[in-house]
């Protein structure tokens, strides 16, 4: 029998750079699968559905996990986010390891679910440069910033879980670090969640 894939998951605060930070890591690793997660939020200026992610409606979201379609899928600021069970199992099933995007709660889901999935926490380099980034978004008012913020405070204390820690301070210098830590691993993760 041929080799199952692995899950890679880079998880971490909203404002942190994970989007970004994952086309690079895609561009660096171009075998790498990629999920594109599910959500009930609109999109952003610069997303593309089924690029970035597959915007449906909350109608539509809560008759996928109604049906158990998802892996994992949480529910973020008010939106829900999800990641599709079917398209995973089958790129792995075929010996392709993949690449998920997510955020905390769902990377908690996933290493109870797949606990040989290897996990990143990509951190800020500090919290006043979070909050610039989600700012700089100019999609959030004050109100909103300072609630990411206080979850973000809360999810960095959760990193103890994860298999690695990746600081943002560059996003290249990052990425490049998220791909060597793909491209080495054979690590299995002792450490639960919380």
């Amino acid at each position: 029998m041929g080799r199952t894939g692995r899950l890679f998951v880079v998880a971490g605060p909203s404002g942190v750079g994970k989007g970004t930070l994952v086309r690079r890591v895609r561009a660096l690793v171009p075998a790498l699968g990629y999920s594109v997660s599910v959500t009930t939020r609109p999109p952003r200026p610069e997303e593309a559905d089924g690029i970035d992610y597959r915007f449906v409606s909350a109608e539509d979201f809560r008759r996928l996990v109604e049906e158990d379609a998802f892996l994992e899928h949480a529910e973020v600021f008010g939106h829900r986010y999800g990641t599709l069970s079917g398209p995973i199992a089958e790129e792995l099933e075929h010996g392709r390891d993949v690449l998920l995007e997510i955020d905390v709660q769902g990377a908690a889901q996933i290493h109870e679910r797949h606990p040989d999935a290897l996990l990143v926490f990509l951190a800020p380099p500090s919290e006043a440069e979070l909050e610039r980034r989600l700012r700089s978004r100019g999609t959030e008012d004050d109100r909103s910033i300072r609630r990411r913020l206080a979850e973000a405070r809360r999810e960095l204390g959760q990193t103890g879980w994860f298999d690695r820690v990746v600081v943002n301070d560059d996003v290249d210098r990052a990425a490049e670090e998220v791909a060597a830590i793909i491209a080495a691993t054979d690590h299995r993760t002792e450490n639960a969640p919380p």
